[in-house]
Protein backbone atom coordinates (compact mmCIF):
# COMPACT_ATOMS: atom_id res chain seq x y z
CA UNK A 1 0.00 0.00 0.00
CA UNK A 2 1.63 3.75 -0.62
CA UNK A 3 2.32 5.29 2.13
CA UNK A 4 -0.20 8.61 1.31
CA UNK A 5 -3.32 8.39 -0.27
CA UNK A 6 -4.78 11.64 -1.40
CA UNK A 7 -8.71 11.58 -2.30
CA UNK A 8 -10.68 13.94 -4.21
CA UNK A 9 -14.19 15.09 -2.39
CA UNK A 10 -16.67 16.09 -5.00
CA UNK A 11 -17.11 12.64 -7.63
CA UNK A 12 -14.86 10.97 -5.98
CA UNK A 13 -15.93 10.39 -2.67
CA UNK A 14 -19.49 12.29 -3.28
CA UNK A 15 -21.62 12.78 -6.05
CA UNK A 16 -22.59 16.74 -5.14
CA UNK A 17 -24.59 17.27 -8.46
CA UNK A 18 -27.89 18.54 -7.30
CA UNK A 19 -25.93 21.09 -5.06
CA UNK A 20 -23.30 22.47 -7.00
CA UNK A 21 -25.23 22.64 -10.46
CA UNK A 22 -28.22 23.93 -8.28
CA UNK A 23 -26.64 26.58 -6.84
CA UNK A 24 -24.47 27.12 -10.22
CA UNK A 25 -27.77 27.40 -12.02
CA UNK A 26 -29.43 29.90 -9.37
CA UNK A 27 -26.47 32.14 -9.90
CA UNK A 28 -26.85 32.50 -13.46
CA UNK A 29 -30.47 33.52 -12.75
CA UNK A 30 -29.57 35.80 -10.01
CA UNK A 31 -27.17 37.53 -12.85
CA UNK A 32 -29.95 37.86 -15.30
CA UNK A 33 -28.42 34.76 -17.85
CA UNK A 34 -30.47 32.10 -18.36
CA UNK A 35 -28.79 29.40 -17.36
CA UNK A 36 -28.41 26.25 -19.18
CA UNK A 37 -30.34 22.72 -18.40
CA UNK A 38 -29.57 20.77 -15.36
CA UNK A 39 -28.08 17.95 -17.02
CA UNK A 40 -25.68 19.79 -19.71
CA UNK A 41 -23.60 21.05 -16.02
CA UNK A 42 -21.90 17.93 -14.98
CA UNK A 43 -18.74 19.53 -16.44
CA UNK A 44 -18.91 22.17 -14.03
CA UNK A 45 -17.84 20.03 -11.34
CA UNK A 46 -14.29 19.42 -10.60
CA UNK A 47 -13.02 22.73 -11.93
CA UNK A 48 -12.37 25.91 -10.01
CA UNK A 49 -15.69 28.26 -10.90
CA UNK A 50 -13.86 30.85 -11.35
CA UNK A 51 -13.04 29.02 -14.76
CA UNK A 52 -16.60 27.71 -15.38
CA UNK A 53 -19.03 30.86 -15.13
CA UNK A 54 -17.13 32.72 -17.97
CA UNK A 55 -17.37 29.70 -20.53
CA UNK A 56 -21.16 29.67 -19.61
CA UNK A 57 -21.61 33.83 -19.21
CA UNK A 58 -19.14 34.51 -22.39
CA UNK A 59 -16.65 37.50 -22.76
CA UNK A 60 -16.44 40.36 -20.65
CA UNK A 61 -18.49 38.91 -17.73
CA UNK A 62 -17.86 39.02 -13.99
CA UNK A 63 -17.18 35.40 -12.58
CA UNK A 64 -16.18 36.56 -8.84
CA UNK A 65 -19.98 38.60 -8.83
CA UNK A 66 -21.44 35.05 -10.17
CA UNK A 67 -19.13 32.77 -7.74
CA UNK A 68 -20.26 35.45 -4.93
CA UNK A 69 -24.17 34.37 -6.09
CA UNK A 70 -22.82 30.87 -6.21
CA UNK A 71 -22.10 31.00 -2.51
CA UNK A 72 -25.12 32.26 -1.25
CA UNK A 73 -27.13 29.53 -2.14
CA UNK A 74 -24.66 26.83 -1.38
CA UNK A 75 -24.07 27.64 1.96
CA UNK A 76 -27.55 27.91 2.19
CA UNK A 77 -28.21 24.99 2.15
CA UNK A 78 -26.60 22.92 -1.29
CA UNK A 79 -23.18 22.46 0.02
CA UNK A 80 -25.10 19.31 1.69
CA UNK A 81 -27.39 18.75 -1.32
CA UNK A 82 -25.28 15.62 -2.24
CA UNK A 83 -24.72 11.40 -2.01
CA UNK A 84 -22.46 9.01 -0.86
CA UNK A 85 -21.32 6.81 -3.62
CA UNK A 86 -22.12 3.37 -2.74
CA UNK A 87 -19.05 1.40 -1.17
CA UNK A 88 -16.94 3.96 -1.37
CA UNK A 89 -17.19 4.22 2.74
CA UNK A 90 -16.30 0.69 2.73
CA UNK A 91 -13.72 1.20 -0.08
CA UNK A 92 -12.41 4.66 1.95
CA UNK A 93 -12.13 2.56 5.47
CA UNK A 94 -9.84 -0.94 3.62
CA UNK A 95 -7.73 1.65 1.94
CA UNK A 96 -7.10 3.81 5.32
CA UNK A 97 -6.29 0.71 7.48
CA UNK A 98 -3.57 0.34 5.31
CA UNK A 99 -1.99 3.07 4.14
CA UNK A 100 -0.12 5.46 7.10
CA UNK A 101 -2.05 8.27 5.85
CA UNK A 102 -4.64 9.85 4.24
CA UNK A 103 -5.67 13.46 2.68
CA UNK A 104 -8.16 14.66 0.92
CA UNK A 105 -7.15 17.10 -1.65
CA UNK A 106 -9.84 19.34 -3.22
CA UNK A 107 -10.60 22.27 -5.17
CA UNK A 108 -13.64 22.71 -3.28
CA UNK A 109 -12.56 26.20 -0.81
CA UNK A 110 -11.59 24.23 2.21
CA UNK A 111 -14.36 26.10 4.51
CA UNK A 112 -16.91 23.76 2.41
CA UNK A 113 -14.79 20.50 2.38
CA UNK A 114 -14.14 20.16 6.07
CA UNK A 115 -17.92 20.53 7.05
CA UNK A 116 -19.21 17.87 4.55
CA UNK A 117 -16.53 15.72 4.86
CA UNK A 118 -17.60 15.87 9.06
CA UNK A 119 -21.31 15.80 8.06
CA UNK A 120 -21.19 12.42 5.78
CA UNK A 121 -18.88 10.39 7.93
CA UNK A 122 -15.29 10.23 6.15
CA UNK A 123 -13.51 12.57 9.06
CA UNK A 124 -12.42 9.68 10.96
CA UNK A 125 -10.79 8.12 8.21
CA UNK A 126 -8.25 11.71 6.91
CA UNK A 127 -5.69 13.05 8.56
CA UNK A 128 -6.70 16.26 7.35
CA UNK A 129 -8.85 17.78 4.75
CA UNK A 130 -6.74 20.55 2.05
CA UNK A 131 -8.47 22.70 -0.10
CA UNK A 132 -9.16 25.65 -2.58
CA UNK A 133 -8.71 29.06 -0.53
CA UNK A 134 -12.23 31.42 -0.84
CA UNK A 135 -9.91 34.29 -2.39
CA UNK A 136 -8.84 31.72 -5.36
CA UNK A 137 -5.02 31.63 -4.24
CA UNK A 138 -5.25 27.31 -4.47
CA UNK A 139 -7.57 27.38 -7.86
CA UNK A 140 -4.90 24.83 -9.18
CA UNK A 141 -4.85 21.81 -7.44
CA UNK A 142 -1.24 20.63 -8.12
CA UNK A 143 -0.80 23.84 -5.67
CA UNK A 144 -2.77 21.84 -3.22
CA UNK A 145 -1.07 19.03 -3.56
CA UNK A 146 1.87 21.27 -3.03
CA UNK A 147 0.84 22.31 -0.04
CA UNK A 148 0.30 19.08 1.05
CA UNK A 149 3.56 18.01 0.42
CA UNK A 150 5.44 20.82 2.06
CA UNK A 151 3.36 20.80 5.45
CA UNK A 152 3.12 16.82 5.65
CA UNK A 153 6.12 16.03 4.31
CA UNK A 154 5.05 13.22 2.40
CA UNK A 155 7.23 11.30 -0.26
CA UNK A 156 5.36 11.63 -3.80
CA UNK A 157 6.78 8.65 -4.61
CA UNK A 158 5.10 6.62 -2.23
CA UNK A 159 1.58 8.79 -2.81
CA UNK A 160 -1.46 8.30 -5.13
CA UNK A 161 -3.79 10.43 -5.84
CA UNK A 162 -7.35 8.87 -6.88
CA UNK A 163 -9.85 11.71 -8.27
CA UNK A 164 -12.61 11.36 -11.04
CA UNK A 165 -11.28 14.63 -13.47
CA UNK A 166 -8.15 15.07 -16.11
CA UNK A 167 -7.31 18.19 -13.59
CA UNK A 168 -6.68 15.13 -10.79
CA UNK A 169 -4.57 13.93 -12.84
CA UNK A 170 -2.72 16.61 -14.25
CA UNK A 171 -1.83 18.15 -10.57
CA UNK A 172 -0.75 14.43 -9.64
CA UNK A 173 1.62 14.18 -12.94
CA UNK A 174 3.15 17.69 -12.12
CA UNK A 175 4.57 16.05 -8.46
CA UNK A 176 5.21 12.97 -9.76
CA UNK A 177 2.29 10.67 -8.27
CA UNK A 178 0.80 8.20 -9.59
CA UNK A 179 -3.01 8.21 -10.52
CA UNK A 180 -6.17 6.27 -9.92
CA UNK A 181 -9.33 8.07 -12.03
CA UNK A 182 -12.76 6.52 -10.60
CA UNK A 183 -15.28 5.69 -13.20
CA UNK A 184 -18.39 6.63 -11.43
CA UNK A 185 -17.56 10.46 -11.20
CA UNK A 186 -17.78 13.18 -14.01
CA UNK A 187 -14.84 12.98 -16.22
CA UNK A 188 -15.12 9.59 -17.55
CA UNK A 189 -12.90 7.16 -18.41
CA UNK A 190 -12.19 8.90 -22.34
CA UNK A 191 -11.00 12.02 -20.35
CA UNK A 192 -8.86 10.07 -17.24
CA UNK A 193 -7.47 8.12 -19.66
CA UNK A 194 -6.29 10.82 -22.32
CA UNK A 195 -4.96 12.64 -18.98
CA UNK A 196 -2.67 10.01 -18.62
CA UNK A 197 -4.18 7.76 -15.56
CA UNK A 198 -1.79 5.49 -13.78
CA UNK A 199 -5.04 3.00 -13.45
CA UNK A 200 -8.53 3.50 -14.22
CA UNK A 201 -11.38 1.98 -11.69
CA UNK A 202 -14.75 0.93 -12.62
CA UNK A 203 -16.22 0.51 -8.95
CA UNK A 204 -15.46 1.69 -5.74
CA UNK A 205 -15.08 -2.04 -4.12
CA UNK A 206 -12.08 -2.56 -6.43
CA UNK A 207 -10.46 0.63 -5.29
CA UNK A 208 -8.44 -0.76 -2.17
CA UNK A 209 -6.99 -3.76 -3.78
CA UNK A 210 -6.27 -0.70 -7.13
CA UNK A 211 -4.09 0.98 -4.80
CA UNK A 212 -2.25 -1.76 -3.44
CA UNK A 213 -1.13 -3.17 -6.50
CA UNK A 214 0.51 0.02 -7.65
CA UNK A 215 2.82 -0.18 -4.69
CA UNK A 216 3.39 -3.98 -5.83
Amino acid sequence: MPQTVLFDLDGTLTDPAPGIIGSFRQALVDLGHEPPPFADLGWIIGPALRLSFPKVMGPGSDPEAAVERYRVHYRAGGMYDLTLYTGMMEAVAAIGGAADRMFVCTAKPEPYAVPIVERFGYAPHFQRVYGAALDGSLDDKADIIAKIIAEQGIDPSGTVMIGDRMHDIHAAQRHGIASIGVAWGYGGVAELEAAGATAICQRPQDLPEMVAALAR
